[in-house]
């Protein structure tokens, strides 16, 4: 137990390695966007939600078709790609670069990795509820797309769209000051509270 615990973590210090390396030119660039993301000034925020808004509300009045917005999308990764290693050392230099930031930058990289762990392991999941439940498998899977699809029905895809990227926007800094805690604390206590009641009438 103790030899695999010691080589999955081998393992995940070795992904993380390997992607500080291939992320060490975006490094300043993420870590300000990580200060964004966690809200450590009080205003991030309203930066963020105005952002997001600016983006939608442009998109929405280009009104651009599919093939026009991914190429535009694409392009402009492929300028990122480009630019970001070029400018960013002259935008906020490299030599200020400190033990603190690395270590940051190497806690966001640790994270990344394990999100995609997470990932991973919710994809083989799925396939071993396929294999060994194909039942449960497809009744689970057929509602989750026909509630999707529901409510796709239900709210303009735009806004649907700018709703689920302001939420995974506003998350890192919910969760770092406490909010999501706090409320997921509130709906265990009322949970519990309906589960007992239950229980009581059932007696």
């Amino acid at each position: 137990m103790v030899e695999g615990d010691n080589k999955s973590a081998n393992m995940l210090a070795q992904e993380t390695a390997q992607l500080e390396e291939q992320l060490q030119a975006w490094g300043e660039v993420i870590l300000a966007g990580d200060r964004v993301l966690r809200w450590e000034k009080p205003w991030f925020p309203g930066v963020l939600l105005a952002s997001t808004t600016v983006l939608f509300l442009l998109i929405y009045y280009l009104d651009p078709s599919v093939l026009t917005g991914v190429s535009s999308g694409v392009m402009l990764l492929c300028l990122a790609d480009y630019l970001v290693p070029t400018l960013a050392p002259r935008v906020f230099g490299s030599n200020k670069w400190t033990t603190e930031q690395q270590q940051r930058f190497h806690e966001i990289c640790g994270n990344m990795v394990k999100t995609q762990r997470r990932l991973l392991g919710w994809w083989r999941r799925l396939c071993t509820l396929k294999e060994e439940k194909p039942k449960m498998y497809f009744a689970s899977v057929i509602s989750g797309l026909l509630t999707v699809a529901w409510i796709g029905q239900q709210v303009h895809n735009l806004f649907l769209t700018y709703l689920i990227v302001s939420l995974m926007l506003l998350l890192p800094g919910l969760n770092q000051h406490g909010v999501l805690s706090k409320y997921t604390a509130m709906a265990k206590r009322e949970i519990n509270k309906l589960i007992k009641n239950k229980e009581k009438k059932n007696e």
